[in-house]
């Protein structure tokens, strides 16, 4: 009598079924929670019937309605505002810049940031605001 000894061998092929699906699942999962994570600074954006912009592509100032100021979630004073933003701005060159101000902000403070942009030549500036409820 005979033993047949079955030889296994290793099997070098990639399931691809299962990739497809864990690559989807976490595709789906950076998509909603992207969004949530774009804005880092507790603002209360004023409310417009404009529908909301992507950010993201540009340097976001930032106005609390204590009157501080932030450049892409980092905290400037005030008095260095202008050579902060030439730095940044010298290394994202075409970037426009979007300003998110909180809706308690005094305007003065709103134009008087909006001046110091302008200033430094930039020409490309957006205000932020939130979409209107429709409920």
């Amino acid at each position: 009598m005979r033993k047949f000894k079955r030889e296994y061998r290793a099997m070098a092929e990639i399931n691809v079924t299962n990739l497809v699906d864990v690559v989807l699942v976490l595709l789906i999962i950076f998509m909603i929670t992207a969004p949530m994570m774009q804005s880092g600074v507790d603002i209360k954006l004023p409310k417009s019937t404009e529908s909301p912009r992507d950010v993201s592509a540009g340097i976001v100032v930032s106005i609390t309605k204590d009157q501080q100021i932030y450049i892409d979630n980092y905290k400037i004073p005030r008095d260095q505002f202008e050579s902060r933003l030439r730095t940044i701005r010298e290394v994202k060159k075409f970037r426009p810049v979007y300003v998110r101000a909180d809706e308690e902000t005094p305007y003065g403070v709103v134009m008087e940031i909006m001046s110091k942009i302008k200033k430094l030549g930039i020409q490309n500036v957006g205000l932020v605001t939130e979409p209107e409820s429709t409920l």
